[in-house]
């Protein structure tokens, strides 16, 4: 316990120092981000930036916007409770990302897209457009909702913040830069929260070794010591389709994911847009999944260190959860000054995620969904829906204290898979021989009843999902134009 603090709860007392420096922080990036998103006049610079954001913003942009609280804390807990092999799934992602940039970006660059789901418009017309853009609306409120209250739960432990007003803070601060702003904010603020969720982490890794008796080489030796096997292994052959982190999961199962979530889905496509053109935005694309790599190997191994801190101190409880062994050292050993730091840094990491989904809900609905003419409706309109979304995702974030944490975990499934069913729509556009409207959605349907019943009825490991569900999607509509030759635009 912290002598000395403001902020209190069962569970932790934070210093006035630490929390001070939180505060500042918090309210440093709405002021940050509503500086950089001024001058802001019309739709094209709210939802694309007026196309002029240098490469290593929007790589910097990607990385941020796909790591969040949980991953934080939760990377460092399958270390901890396992071994490397999470490492596998990140050279899934490199491969998705180099066909996406080969394949999909100069279709996004062949014309002033606002969207992803602009392209099925030229091949399906707006009945699929709306479908899909409808179904990325509903899975982004809903699942990064409960990621706003996963995060509350963290920081209502490291920080002894009340629940409520956890997600309602980091909501409120999240949408105002974002009305704001628009994206250009949010890639300058992404920017800046990488550079400090990476900045904490690495401060909390030094003092992680630092308390070790024997540093790093004592991690070594206590890892490879385990008696269920070496904790430094990273790779596994298996062929099991009910295993998550094994290799050929990671590989193709992890790259088809990475070609639907930043392929297809407009919370990546958005960032790409933006860029002066399309090699700058293939450049980000990828060398971001060479920095995610990097960066999950530094969460590994902190949960590694963890293993061998906690080996050395055997701490008064066990964990009930992987994912609060780091957020308990970071409370118990993180000096006064470097706790506020950290903190900041775990409220990076949630911020980039859900500033960059409020303002890609807004586009989609304003372009996608919505018919509107006039330019100055448009940014206003996206403006407003902006705190819509994130006064929506709040609502979700409190709901989630009323439901089983099985439940949440289900939620975030859906919305994983369901960039392996939107993928497979924009397959069946790529597809040789044109693909009717109708045969586009009956796919769509089908592939979202058949990822369902496999989600919550089949041990089939999550990484499998976009591959199985763009699989089913094209199949199905492919078929169903074969057989009612349904080769009409509506």
């Amino acid at each position: 316990m912290r002598s000395g603090s403001c902020t209190q709860n069962a569970d932790v007392n934070v210093h006035w120092v630490d929390a001070a420096i939180l505060c500042s922080y918090l309210l440093g990036m709405v002021v940050f981000g509503m500086w950089m998103g001024r001058g802001t006049r019309s739709s094209a610079e709210f939802m694309v930036g007026g196309r002029d954001m240098p490469w290593w913003a929007v790589l910097c942009s990607i990385v941020a916007t796909e790591t969040s609280t949980i991953t934080f804390l939760s990377v460092p807990g399958l270390a901890y409770t396992g071994d490397l092999g999470f490492l596998q799934l990140p050279l899934g992602y490199i491969l998705g990302r180099w066909i996406v940039a080969s394949k999909l970006l100069p279709r996004y660059f062949a014309g002033e897209l606002f969207t992803a789901y602009e392209v099925l418009d030229r091949h399906f017309g707006s009945a699929v457009k709306r479908a899909a853009s409808l179904l990325f609306i509903i899975t982004r409120t809903l699942g990064d909702g409960f990621r706003l209250f996963l995060g509350a739960i963290v920081l209502q432990h490291v920080a002894g913040i009340d629940m409520n007003m956890a997600i309602i803070a980091l909501g409120v601060a999240t949408i105002v830069y974002t009305f704001a702003g628009g994206i250009r904010a949010v890639i300058w603020t992404d920017f800046i929260q990488f550079v400090v969720y990476m900045l904490g982490a690495a401060i909390a890794f030094g003092i992680l070794l630092d308390s070790i008796d024997g540093g790093w080489g004592a991690v070594t030796e206590l890892a490879r010591a385990e008696l269920s096997g070496d904790k430094l292994r990273v790779f596994h052959f298996d062929l099991d389709l009910t295993g998550t982190y094994l290799f050929w999961a990671g590989l193709i199962g992890g790259g088809v994911l990475a070609v639907g979530t930043h392929g297809v889905d407009q919370l990546m496509v958005q960032r790409y847009l933006s860029a002066r053109n399309q090699g700058e935005a293939a450049l980000a694309l990828r060398l971001s999944g060479i920095v995610v790599l990097l960066q999950f190997a530094l969460f590994l191994l902190i949960g590694t260190a963890l293993f061998a801190y906690y080996s050395q101190n055997t701490p008064a409880e066990s964990f009930a959860k992987s994912d609060r062994v780091f957020a308990t050292f970071i409370v118990d050993k993180m000096p006064i000054g470097v706790l506020g730091v950290v903190l900041g840094a775990l409220f990076s990491a949630a911020m980039s995620t859900l500033s960059s989904s409020l303002n890609s809900s807004a586009t989609v609905l304003v372009n996608d969904i919505l018919t509107i003419n006039s330019d100055s409706s448009r940014l206003r309109l996206a403006k407003w829906l902006t705190v819509a979304f994130g006064i929506a995702q709040i609502v979700v974030g409190i709901s989630g204290q009323w439901l089983e944490s099985s439940v949440i975990g289900s939620v975030l499934a859906i919305q994983g898979f369901t960039t392996g069913i939107i993928l497979g729509v924009f397959a069946l556009g790529l597809a040789k021989g044109r693909v009717g409207t109708n045969s586009a959605l009956v796919g769509l349907v089908v592939g979202l009843i058949v990822m369902t019943a496999i989600k919550f009825g089949t041990p089939l490991a999550w990484p499998w999902f976009a591959l199985v569900g763009s699989t089913v999607t094209f199949c199905t509509g492919w078929m169903h134009n074969k057989l009612f030759n349904n080769a009409t635009v509506s």
